[in-house]
């Protein structure tokens, strides 16, 4: 692993960061991600070139846009940031190797849907539903090359389980789960599943573990209400990520509390 691949990743996911700005922004508003050009949400202006380089043009304008004068949120550079962060430590985990543009699209695909979730309570199909297929196509040069079916075949069937055991809670308990939540469990149970049956478990755990301590933080903090609609979906991507990273550990760890070393 060299430092100039995680350099290019790094930069890679600023200019990416950037981009899913304008997804999270346009698509729950069924907007075209083309035309216009980048613009000024308040006054329309259409942004220079000089002006929308990630992180930097933000700093440079001291938030404010420079025609109108008008704030720019903080969340635009900390997307391009997360983004980058994101973008370096998937590099690290896989390195230069065929499986690595599959994940780095799930990290970027991961910062959209959590932000849209958060801000509008919806996981768009238009995200979500061509996910399925980029995700598979991504993942099939690193099976042609190692001819690694197994971690097609659990793919397949980590994505059916966790979509049905989502579909289980929502129909069960609608008023608990959405059906986004549900299209989305199906992707991450493809992402999870060819890494391992580990990965599955962990990233379904640590969803409603994560999901569970946001939601009583909302409560005792009086950010909300036991009637409060909540999100899932930043849960289920964030506890999916933790399972890419620490599956093996968090695995072994666990098992090692049901059989005790002597």
């Amino acid at each position: 692993m060299t430092t100039a691949l995680l350099a290019i990743a790094g930069v890679l996911g600023l200019a990416v960061g950037s981009f899913l700005n304008v997804v999270i922004h346009r698509v729950p508003r069924a907007e075209s991600l083309l035309r216009p050009g980048s613009h000024c949400p308040h006054c329309q202006t259409a942004i220079r070139a000089r002006h929308n380089v990630p992180v930097l043009s933000w700093l440079a304008l001291r938030g404010r846009c420079a025609a109108c004068r008008q704030r720019i949120a903080a969340r635009y550079p900390l997307v391009e940031l997360c983004t980058a962060a994101l973008f370096v430590a998937v590099t690290a985990r896989f390195g230069p190797s065929l499986v690595l543009p599959a994940y780095l699209y799930l990290a970027a695909v991961a910062v959209a849907l959590a932000m849209i979730d958060l801000d509008v309570r919806r996981l768009p199909d238009a995200i979500v539903l061509p996910s399925y297929l980029v995700g598979a196509l991504l993942l099939v040069p690193t099976v042609v090359a190692n001819q690694d079916w197994s971690a097609a075949v659990r793919g397949l069937i980590g994505m059916a389980a966790l979509w049905a055991f989502y579909f289980a809670i929502a129909f069960l308990y609608p008023g608990g789960m959405g059906f986004g939540d549900v299209k989305l469990a199906g992707l991450l149970g493809l992402y999870l599943g060819w890494l391992g049956w580990s990965s599955v478990l962990v990233g379904a755990f640590a969803g409603f573990l994560l999901g569970g301590l946001a939601g009583a933080a909302l409560l005792v903090t009086r950010r909300a209400g036991a009637k409060t609609a909540m999100p899932f979906g930043p849960a289920m991507l964030a506890g999916a990520l933790l399972a890419v990273f620490a599956a093996g550990p968090v695995g072994h760890w666990y098992g090692s509390l049901l059989v005790p070393t002597v």
